[in-house]
């Protein structure tokens, strides 16, 4: 067999009984880590750890891991430019949203006979979007449509971590506005004393 050291090191090619020996002046485990190699390889490690720490590793993995969406955009090959700008914003949305979009162009009639028309609308859709996203799937025929898949630059989970950072700075902000408009109250004015005026001493009469 082919052994591995604790540390990642060729130790080279010897017999089960040395392996074993080294196991146990290590105090390790004696592990087959490619069982179809010629010779096969083995490695000396904790195994307890090591399958303690890939748990974990696969458990962040899944916590990590976002499902994946694919919205889906219809286009004809003769759009108009409205509709076009339209279409263009919810695929930008989508791709920030951290999904995948698979754009459609379907064809009718006459149409069919001109797929360069389907073609260069969506390298125009792919060229219009590239900060967001890439051609993960080229453009190609599928029946009477042509499709083709943008993949988004960033992680499903980065761009779910963004926008709950941007919805948290938003209600931060009018948080902060409404404290601002709050009326602030007066105090209410201190009355004067009133104070009365005695009447004159009368004077007595000579």
């Amino acid at each position: 067999m082919r052994l591995v050291g604790p540390s990642g090191e060729q130790v080279g090619i010897v017999p089960l009984a040395k392996a074993l020996e080294l196991a146990q002046e290590y105090d390790l485990d004696l592990v087959e880590v490619a069982a179809n190699a010629r010779p096969p390889v083995c490695k000396l490690m904790d195994y307890g750890k090591f399958k303690y720490e890939s748990a974990m590793k696969a458990r962040e993995a899944r916590k990590n891991q976002a499902h994946t969406v694919i919205k889906e955009m219809k286009l004809r090959p003769k759009i108009d430019p409205h509709d076009y700008d339209t279409k263009k914003g919810h695929v930008v949305r989508f791709l920030k949203q951290g999904d995948k979009v698979k754009i459609t162009i379907m064809f009718r009639g006459r149409e069919q006979s001109r797929p360069e028309l389907g073609f260069r609308l969506l390298q125009r859709l792919a060229s219009d979007v590239e900060e967001l996203g890439f051609i993960e799937s080229n453009p190609k025929q599928d029946g009477r449509n042509m499709i083709m898949v943008l993949g988004p630059h960033k992680k499903k989970t980065e761009a779910m971590a963004e926008a709950r950072e941007a919805q948290a700075a938003r209600k931060a902000e009018r948080q902060g506005v409404a404290s601002d408009e709050a009326p602030v109250a007066e105090a209410p004015a201190a009355e004067a004393p009133v104070v009365e005026a005695e009447a004159p001493a009368e004077t007595p009469e000579a």
